[in-house]
């Protein structure tokens, strides 16, 4: 696992966006239900700023306003300069470092955050021809260069808020395997931009970890589609991994293994992220570790040496479920934590 990186075994924790706007609620309930592994919550629901491509703009505008952004009937698109969606960005962000700062304050320990990586930014983000950044090089580039400084001075605010805290900043990168494939339309729907070569993805990906594990962070990477790169993510420097693991194929999910023996932490995603017929969230927890089981069992690996390597977390993010079902959730994955962590320990003897 990343150097200084000690996480409970079968911690559990969320992917990063939350349904609702009342981020002070949410940093509570994220303090208390997942106190091994608690994040910044994001609430796409209060607006365009709100919303995980918005947020990550607000930090890059401030160390390049060129690369500030407004909205347009189709997305995100470059414009002039910071406007009134970047201001509310920024302002939001903060009130959720304000919340978390608040409801962790005086605690040690693991804190998540998270941004959107290089190469999702880029497939979302119009130029103002309004084409899709992915298809201009220099602006992939420059993309990457100011997420990598955004990164650091994101890192720098979160350790003076919670001096105690390690750092994980996960990368949200949702659109990468798309853009591997060559699959973002263009802006007439007509086509799509060119695959990008793996080695210039992985250069980018590359300079965006390596700041960020300068800066004292363990870098990682949610990607919840079934063509994840993980053996990419790997030597683009990412020290942890988010997947769902329902959906990998089998060779990916090999590689999920390896990781797991090389040291990197491993998000699983098997809670669901709507609501399912199940009794409780104690059944939930129990489904849950299930599959974990059956996961460490085809990866050959003892369950009590997978569960130091592994947190359990939503599929996705919950930001279009309910708030009933997300706290449901998280209860449900510390129960499955705490059943994996038994099912792991020596005869007669709990965790």
């Amino acid at each position: 696992m990343a150097e200084g990186l000690t996480v409970a075994p079968a911690a559990a924790t969320g992917i990063g966006s939350l349904p609702g706007v009342h981020t002070r609620e949410w940093s509570i309930t994220l303090a208390g239900e997942l106190p091994d592994l608690p994040h910044v919550p994001e609430l796409p629901g209060r607006g365009p700023g709100a919303d995980m491509i918005g947020r990550t703009a607000g930090l890059l505008a401030a160390v390049a306003p060129d690369l500030a952004v407004a909205t347009t009937p189709s997305g995100w698109r470059f414009t002039s300069s910071p406007g009134r969606e970047m201001a509310r960005a920024q302002s939001w962000l903060g009130e959720d470092l304000d919340g978390i700062e608040e409801a962790l304050a005086g605690r040690a320990g693991i804190l998540k955050a998270q941004l959107v990586g290089p190469w999702t930014l880029a497939a979302m983000i119009e130029m103002r021809t309004g084409e899709r950044a992915v298809r201009d090089h220099g602006a992939c580039r420059d993309l990457a260069g100011a997420l990598a400084e955004a990164s650091v001075r994101h890192i720098a605010d979160l350790r003076r808020r919670l001096p105690g805290a390690r750092i994980i900043l996960q990368f949200d990168e949702p659109a990468l395997p798309t853009v591997l494939a060559g699959g973002v339309s263009t802006a007439s729907g007509m086509a799509t931009y060119r695959s990008v070569d793996v080695q210039r993805a992985q250069l980018l990906l590359g300079q965006v970890f390596s700041a960020a594990h300068d800066a004292g962070a363990v870098p990682g990477v949610h990607c919840c589609d079934a063509r994840a790169p993980i053996d990419l993510l790997r030597r683009s420097g990412a020290e942890m991994l988010s997947v769902d693991p329902a959906v990998l194929a089998e060779d990916q999910e090999e590689s999920l293994g390896a990781a797991v023996e090389a040291g990197l932490l491993v998000l699983l995603g098997y809670a669901p992220t709507v609501p399912v017929t199940v009794s409780g969230p104690q059944a939930l927890g129990e489904v849950i570790a299930g599959r974990a089981r059956e996961q460490y069992a085809r990866w050959g690996i003892p369950a009590d040496v997978a569960n130091a390597a592994v947190a359990f977390t939503p599929a996705c993010g919950l930001a279009d479920t309910s708030p009933e079902w997300a706290r449901w959730t998280y209860a449900g994955l510390g129960i499955a934590g705490r059943i994996a962590r038994d099912e792991a320990a020596p005869e007669g003897e709990e965790v």
